[in-house]
């Protein structure tokens, strides 16, 4: 993107792209799971994808991952907006992807179906309301960061915060992935076959309160700032009035 463009104008650029985005994928999966004959991911052998077809998915969602990190790369001009961006675009993408994918096959009907939602390195399960959920946070971070990074000064707390969210990361990655790799040592063909029966939501509610941090860190640092230079401007012209 080029460097006129205001921040404002490349968050609607990368907001526009991910949402063209979510429709190719929603039709691209509407597609696939046709063709298997599931619709609703969550019945008997939820993954009938072996051969050619489960290799071109595998690497199909591994594109994505790869589109959405050059969005970021290319619609920001810091490393901290470039991940900004990226986050924006995936969140974007991810919540749109679920509102093309009901209006085009029905499903899901409610955000706690069940749904398979990635691939690598096994099967991730959950109910959709938890990856909409992290959906939520990365477009309100990534907006914060884009819009107002230069407003956040940064403190020796920031990296400490990413920390603590990585950690929740991988908590929710264990959650996502529990029931792929408890049924791990009956082979591949075995994780295929997972049918989870319970999401555990009190270690995700505390997965995604860890994730928040940088959010909450961000949005504190915004509203301080906010109050600096209000504070400043008022001194300044309550300095003026005496000279």
């Amino acid at each position: 993107m080029t460097g006129h463009l205001s921040e404002r104008t490349r968050w609607a650029i990368v907001m526009a792209f991910a949402i063209a985005m979510a429709w190719v994928e929603a039709a691209s999966v509407f597609y696939i799971r046709a063709l298997v004959d599931r619709i609703e991911p969550y019945q008997a052998d939820p993954l009938p994808m072996n051969g050619a077809l489960g290799n071109v998915e595998l690497w199909r969602e591994a594109a994505t991952l790869v589109m959405i990190a050059t969005l970021g790369v290319l619609a920001g001009r810091t490393w901290r907006r470039r991940a900004g961006y990226a986050a924006l675009a995936f969140g974007a993408w991810d919540i749109f992807y679920y509102v093309f994918l009901r209006l085009i096959s029905g499903w899901p009907r409610t955000l706690l179906d069940w749904d398979i939602l990635f691939l690598l390195p096994l099967p991730w399960w959950g109910p959709v309301l938890a990856p909409v959920s992290i959906a939520s946070l990365m477009i309100v971070w990534g907006t914060l960061v884009t819009q107002w990074q230069d407003r956040i000064p940064a403190t020796r707390f920031t990296r400490a915060s990413w920390g603590v969210s990585g950690a929740g990361i991988l908590l929710a990655l264990g959650v996502f992935m529990a029931d792929s790799i408890r049924a791990l040592p009956g082979g591949l063909d075995t994780v295929r076959q997972v049918l989870p029966t319970a999401f555990n939501w009190p270690v995700f509610g505390a997965a995604l309160l860890l994730m928040a941090t940088p959010l909450a860190h961000t949005g504190w640092r915004s509203l301080s700032s906010r109050r600096e230079v209000s504070g400043s401007r008022r001194f300044d012209t309550a300095l003026s009035r005496y000279e």
